[in-house]
C-alpha cells in the first residue's frame, strides 16, 4: 500500500508539473477571486444589480493589473538606461577585484577571467533581463483575466453549491470554508507587512542616494508574497545598483539596512500573524515554497501558501479521522482544556467511587465499606 500511496503521489506531482500553464493560472485567478468575494457580497447586500457587481470588480482588477505593469516596465526601462552610465564604474569595480584576488595569490591570468565572469555590468544586466521576463508574463496575463471574469461571475452562486455540497459532505464544506477564510487571511497580513516593508525599504533607500526606489519598494512588496526567501530576491537588484552607484559601502550599507529591516518586520513580527492566520509551521511553509516552485514555476512560489491550504482542505480537514495531521503540520499546538473546568464538570459528573481530581478511587483489592447505619433514636 505504501508502494502503491507513493507510485500515486509522483504521478500526481508530475501531472501537476506538466500542466503547470494551466494549473497556476488557475489557481492565481481563484485566489483572486477569493480575495475580493468580501467586496463583491457586500455590493450586493447593499442592493447593487448582480451585473455591476461583477463589471466594477473585473474593471477594478483590470486596473490594478495594468497599473503594475505599466509600473513594472517604466521602472526597468529606466533601469537598462542606468546600467550603461555606469560603464566606468563597472570596470573600476573589475579592475580592483583583479588586484585583489592577484594579492591573494591567484594567478593573474585566472583572476582577470575570474573577474571578468564576475563583472557587475553582466550581473546587472541579467537583473534587468529577470525583470523584463516578469513584465513580459504580466503583459501575458489575458488568460487568467478571462479567467477572473468567469469566476466572479459564478461566485454569486457559490453558496448554493456549497449547500448542495452539505447535503451529502458537510466535511467538505468546512474545509472549503476555511481554506477560503484562511487564504483571504494570509493575503491581508501579508499584503499589510508587504506595504511596511515596501515603505521602509523606499525611505532607506532615498536617503541612502539609490535610483529607481520605486521600483525596488514594489519588488519588496511583492517579494513579500514569497515566504522565508522573499527577502533574498528583493534585495540583490538595489544592492548591485547601490554597488554601481557608490561602490562597495553602499552596496554593503543596502544589504545591512535590507537585512535589519526585514529580520525585524518579516523574521520577528510577520511570522507570528502568518502563522495565527493560516495555520502552518514554519518548516512547512519553507517546504511547500520549494515545492510549488518546483512544480509551478515562479508563480507556484507566489502561491505556495493558498496551493498548501487547498491541498490542506481537500485532503485533511474534509476527513475527520486524519484531523491528526494538523498536529505535526500546525504552527501553534492544539488548545488546551481548562483543567479547573474540566474538574468541576467532572466531580459533578462522576458518581461516587471517586476521588476530589475526578479519578477513580483505588480500591482495588479492599473491601467495599458499608456506609455507616442511622444512630438510633434515644430512649425516653
Amino acid at each position: 500500500m505504501l508502494m502503491l500511496g507513493a507510485a500515486c503521489v509522483v504521478i500526481v506531482i508530475a501531472g501537476l508539473q506538466a500542466g503547470a500553464w494551466l494549473i497556476a493560472p488557475i489557481l492565481l485567478a481563484l485566489v483572486i477571486v477569493i480575495a475580493v468575494s468580501p467586496v463583491q457580497s457586500w455590493l450586493r447586500r447593499i442592493g447593487v444589480p448582480g451585473w455591476l457587481t461583477v463589471l466594477s470588480m473585473v474593471l477594478v482588477i483590470f486596473a490594478v493589473v495594468v497599473g503594475l505593469v505599466v509600473l513594472l516596465v517604466a521602472s526597468v526601462g529606466q533601469l537598462v538606461a542606468l546600467v550603461p552610465q555606469y560603464a566606468d564604474r563597472t570596470q573600476n569595480i573589475t579592475n580592483q577585484v583583479t588586484n585583489l584576488l592577484h594579492r591573494v595569490g591567484f594567478d593573474p591570468g585566472h583572476a582577470q577571467a575570474t573577474a571578468s565572469s564576475a563583472d557587475i555590468g553582466k550581473i546587472a544586466g541579467a537583473v534587468g533581463g529577470l525583470l523584463s521576463s516578469v513584465s513580459g508574463a504580466l503583459t501575458s496575463l489575458v488568460f487568467i483575466l478571462a479567467l477572473l471574469l468567469f469566476l466572479i461571475a459564478e461566485a454569486g452562486g457559490a453558496s448554493r453549491r456549497l449547500d448542495a455540497i452539505g447535503a451529502d459532505r458537510p466535511h467538505m464544506v468546512e474545509a472549503m470554508q476555511s481554506f477560503a477564510h484562511g487564504t483571504r487571511q494570509y493575503l491581508v497580513v501579508t499584503a499589510i507587512f508587504g506595504l511596511i516593508v515596501a515603505v521602509l525599504d523606499s525611505v532607506a533607500l532615498a536617503i541612502m542616494g539609490i535610483p529607481l526606489v520605486v521600483l525596488w519598494g514594489l519588488l519588496s512588496f511583492i517579494t513579500n508574497f514569497i515566504p522565508n526567501v522573499g527577502f533574498i530576491i528583493g534585495v540583490i537588484p538595489p544592492a548591485l545598483v547601490g554597488l554601481l552607484v557608490g561602490g562597495w559601502q553602499l552596496g554593503l550599507a543596502v544589504l545591512i539596512v535590507y537585512c535589519v529591516l526585514n529580520a525585524i518586520v518579516q523574521s520577528l513580527i510577520q511570522p507570528h500573524f502568518t502563522g495565527d492566520a493560516v495555520g502552518l509551521s514554519t518548516t512547512i511553509t519553507f517546504v511547500a515554497l520549494l515545492f510549488w516552485a518546483w512544480v509551478l514555476g515562479p508563480l507556484g512560489a507566489l502561491l505556495a501558501i493558498p496551493a498548501t491550504l487547498l491541498i490542506k482542505a481537500v485532503l485533511v480537514d474534509c476527513d475527520p479521522s486524519a484531523r491528526w495531521v494538523e498536529a505535526l503540520i500546525g504552527a501553534n499546538s492544539p488548545p488546551k482544556k481548562d483543567k479547573k473546568k474540566h474538574q468541576k464538570g467532572a466531580e459533578a459528573a462522576e458518581p461516587a467511587g471517586r476521588d476530589a481530581d475526578g479519578d477513580a478511587a483505588d480500591t482495588e483489592g479492599e473491601p467495599p465499606v458499608a456506609a455507616p447505619a442511622p444512630r438510633a433514636a434515644p430512649a425516653t
